[in-house]
């Protein structure tokens, strides 16, 4: 290694992809992958890569013997080289200002075939012009899929993201610990993927979905600031572009409240933001969950545009009209949307919004249109003038309402909002708008049943008000939660803790979990270290690899993970998963009752 360059090895001068009109006239010695080569007969040119970027080699009868000009024309392309010569300036003609590199070129003087390469099964050299092949065919060989340029860039990103975030949070008094990989299951709303112990028959560990309850306990260990890259694993059912594995940044604290929590992230967010090139305003929006809801139709709006929801009940109330009338009786509203110039669309357009939103639950839309001066459709015969003063359609505007309960209309009307939104073209695609979302619910309770559930999870504090004044109806109660959105796009979650192990406990029961045994069998390690004493304490937690894909301008989580899985959760490129030989199982005290393939 060389004095002021990092890279310089006892095989290797410079980078190709470093080099500059300011090396002009030094020595080099290169070594990269052949990204192009092209053979004028008796001259030859070769695009060199590796991680830095492309440098022109050319081979030259004036500067190189026969011999390595005779090399480099039968060298392959991704074979891998070693490559001496000086570096020197274009002819103003031939220089390249799309290329880094593109004011000088390296006269070779000798070449080395240190990695042969046979053909690649997918380019990676490729035209402006030129179409990806298949994913599923690049994810295969993704060993050359991740040396496309665009791909490294992302994953230096990536490196650089993680950084910042280190930097950030061990400058604020932050300790980096890890947490186990092999844990005891615990379901936290997803499936465990379970590891057979080898050594305990019949027993198993679990990959973390999280490190939730270790970070808590940290705090009771008296680490009053922790931090964690953490990778995390749910064994959830198929979902677009989602990973049974991931990584978040893990993040607790101690003594701490809500707005400790969120103007740390907000500061931190910034950081990764800037360390991408942009600039983030702060302190971020806020809004409660339910204003949300009801704004919005979901719990991560998308602020980049207006078509808020309004409630239409009082004005349909009184109106005789069977859909409007039966769902308001039935405990349900009437609620929608105005679309700006919406009147203009045709019957089959208006039809596949409604098939949006039937799809996410409601049993139709209905629309009514205001054109030359008069207001149509289906329900617009049955309007009072008091109705009408309420819908406020301007000329050319569309209404699109849902008659239903609150449960029904929510997701129906933000599907039709945000296609609404795309057809309008009304979304600024350079607009950051984050926003916190607060106040959740505590509890979702089952309308067959009456069960509880928890929103978030089963270690979130409640406001101790909600639970004061309405002891005995906790699906009343908010949580302490908080979300971090980015138009419309959840970030990270997070809330205050319960570290009192008596509400702790009252939680579980509360969730199902009333049997005291159970309870000390499945979380008996966390109570232990409430009741030992617990501060008072809270975190949050971010997706790192939708902020990387968000950042790298990715369209996919894949994008930015150098070895993913599929949306079928296989490896493509190691044959993951796989059948194990029964001998094998034999030793983990298992049998497959599924047929090898």
């Amino acid at each position: 290694m060389t004095e002021g360059n990092v890279f310089a090895t006892s095989q290797r001068t410079h980078r190709c992809g470093d080099l500059r009109a300011l090396h002009a006239g030094t020595s080099v010695i290169l070594g990269g992958w052949v990204h192009r080569s092209r053979d004028l007969g008796g001259l030859v040119f070769m695009d060199l890569r590796d991680r830095a970027g492309l440098v022109q080699v050319s081979f030259n009868p004036d500067w190189s013997a026969a011999q390595v000009i005779a090399d480099a024309a039968a060298v392959g392309v991704e074979s891998v080289v070693l490559v001496e010569g000086v570096v020197q300036p274009r002819p103003d003609e031939m220089r390249n200002p799309d290329l880094a590199t593109g004011d000088v070129e390296v006269r070779a003087t000798s070449i080395r075939v240190v990695g042969p390469a046979v053909t690649p099964a997918i380019p990676v050299a490729r035209g402006k012009n030129d179409k990806l092949p298949a994913e599923d065919l690049r994810l295969r060989h993704r060993y050359l899929d991740l040396r496309r340029p665009e791909l490294q860039a992302n994953l230096v990103l990536r490196h650089r993201l993680l950084q910042i975030t280190r930097q950030f949070l061990s400058e604020r008094g932050f300790l980096e610990l890890e947490t186990p990989i092999l844990t005891k299951p615990t379901p936290e709303g997803a499936r465990d993927y379970l590891v057979p112990s080898r050594v305990h028959p019949g027993e198993f560990y679990a990959l973390p979905q999280s490190p939730q309850i270790y970070k808590q306990l940290f705090m009771c260990c008296g680490f009053d600031r922790y931090f964690q890259i953490a990778r995390c694993f749910r064994d959830e059912d198929l979902r677009q572009d989602r990973q049974p594995e991931f990584t978040q940044i893990d993040i607790e604290a101690s003594f701490i409240g809500r707005d400790d929590i969120m103007a740390l992230s907000e500061g931190m967010v910034a950081a990764i933001w800037r360390e991408a090139g942009h600039d983030v305003s702060t302190p971020f929006e806020r809004m409660s969950y339910a204003d949300a809801m009801e704004r919005y139709g979901c719990d991560r709006p998308d602020l980049r545009y207006g078509l808020e929801i309004h409630d239409f009940t009082a004005a349909f109330a009184p109106l005789d009209f069977v859909v409007t009338k039966s769902a308001i009786d039935g405990g349900g509203r009437v609620r929608g949307i105005r679309v700006p110039g919406g009147a203009a669309w045709s019957r089959k357009q208006v039809d596949e919004l409604e098939a949006l939103a039937k799809g996410a639950g409601a049993g139709g839309l209905l629309r009514i249109k205001k054109a030359e001066g008069k207001l149509d459709g289906p329900v617009a015969k049955f309007l009072t003038p008091d109705a009408e003063a309420a819908l406020a359609l301007n000329e050319g505007d569309l209404a699109l309402l849902v008659a239903a309960k609150d449960r029904v209309s929510h997701p129906a009307l933000d599907r039709v909002r945000q296609e609404c939104a795309r057809r309008l073209g009304i979304v600024d695609d350079q607009a950051r708008r984050f926003l916190w979302v607060t106040d959740f619910p505590m509890f979702d309770k089952d309308p067959e049943t009456g069960a509880l559930s928890a929103v978030h999870h089963p270690f979130t504090a409640a406001h101790a008000d909600d639970m004061a004044a309405y002891p005995d109806a906790p699906e009343r109660w908010r949580a302490l939660a908080y979300d971090c959105v980015l138009n419309g796009l959840e970030l990270g979650g997070g809330s205050v803790r319960t570290s009192d192990p008596r509400v702790q406990s009252r939680m579980f029961t509360l969730l199902g979990i009333g049997d005291v045994a159970e309870q000390e069998r499945r979380f008996g390690f966390l109570l232990e270290g409430l009741r030992a004493g617990a501060p008072p304490h809270g975190g949050i937690a971010f997706g790192f690899d939708r902020i990387s894909m968000l950042l790298s301008n990715g369209t996919s989580l894949r994008d930015v993970i150098a070895f993913p899985k599929t949306t079928a959760a296989r490896a493509l490129f190691e044959d993951a998963p796989t059948t194990v030989p029964a001998e094998d199982l034999g030793e983990l005290h298992l049998r497959s009752t599924v047929e090898a393939k």
